[in-house]
């Protein structure tokens, strides 16, 4: 008998967003346009920063790894559920699902924990410009990044193992990624305690980086408010305006989701939040931080010009 389970839960089938062939179809151009803007826009993010000595600052190292991490996070989701939309097989191996549930937990943790860290950085820059380059080192901010990505990877580590140790009794997963509430229910025992381990990682991975950002911004906003001419505020304000607006879209998203009038999220409603994380957020963070951003768009012409010039 221990056989035979073993040889039914070798795989798990993914029903996906629609069992609708036309439907599929649509949903497979519409996420491969979007996965390949996602994919061009933070690999030019992340080879423009590297590039352009003007960007080898503190600010635009963070927003380089984000940019990393996004497209690692969309690239552990997106590339299997295009080819689940055109493949009549809808299965996922097991391992593959551990593993893409362990690589997508980590990246999603990672980048909440680096918007606290680039909130920390914002603050230091508007609280204490005249010492900025000496309290914001390079061993600092490296060992600020090294430690989310850490956390992020050790948080996923423990919920995966806390959902995978659990006996499953059916291989059906109501979901298009492998997600852990999704195959949560897939077990033969009762999950109260599973549940509460999960959301309070899930807690911790939003409160932390959140408060992180709170404490930031309140001290942001003060100094801002004490400098005098309007020109100035305009320019601390820009330095944040751009961090400001994917922090509000990522943690408003979960926040909302997760801690609004109904406090327990339906299985549709999981499939809508992980969608966001995995394909719209990492498309759009890239766009936010390069249209609002003057020294992005400068090194971006500086190597379309410097291109053009090489061909002729």
């Amino acid at each position: 008998q221990k056989n035979k389970n073993q040889t039914w839960l070798s795989e798990f089938i993914l029903l996906g967003l629609s069992s609708d062939w036309g439907i599929q179809i649509s949903l497979f151009v519409l996420m491969l346009a979007m996965y390949l803007v996602t994919v061009v826009g933070n690999g030019l993010m992340v080879l423009l920063i590297r590039l352009d000595i003007r960007l080898h600052t503190p600010m635009y190292f963070f927003l380089s790894v984000l940019s990393f991490v996004d497209l690692c996070y969309a690239s552990s989701v997106v590339p299997q559920m295009l080819i689940h939309f055109i493949s009549p097989s809808k299965s996922i191996p097991f391992h593959s699902c551990v593993l893409q549930l362990y690589i997508s937990l980590a990246l999603g943790g990672s980048e909440f924990f680096l918007l606290g860290a680039m909130a920390y950085d914002r603050y230091m820059a508007v609280c204490f410009p005249l010492h900025y380059t000496v309290l914001m080192h390079k061993g600092l901010y490296l060992g600020l990044a090294t430690g989310c990505l850490m956390a992020g990877f050790m948080n996923s580590l423990m919920e995966t193992i806390i959902t995978f140790q659990l006996p499953l009794c059916h291989n059906v997963i109501n979901h298009f990624v492998c997600e852990t509430l999704a195959v949560l229910r897939l077990a033969c025992v009762d999950i109260s305690f599973n549940k509460v381990m999960v959301a309070i990682s899930g807690f911790l991975v939003l409160v932390i980086p959140c408060s992180l950002v709170l404490f930031s911004y309140v001290h942001i906003v003060a100094a801002i408010l004490r400098i005098r001419s309007t020109q100035g505020r305009r320019k601390a304000f820009g330095t944040c305006a751009s961090h400001l607006t994917v922090v509000c879209m990522c943690f408003g998203t979960t926040i909302f989701t997760y801690l609004g009038p109904q406090s327990t999220s339906s299985e549709e409603e999981e499939k809508v939040v992980t969608l966001f994380y995995a394909v719209v957020a990492p498309m759009l963070n890239p766009l936010i931080y390069s249209l609002r951003n003057k020294e992005v768009m400068n090194a971006l012409q500086k190597v379309l010009v410097k291109s053009l010039y090489s061909k002729k």
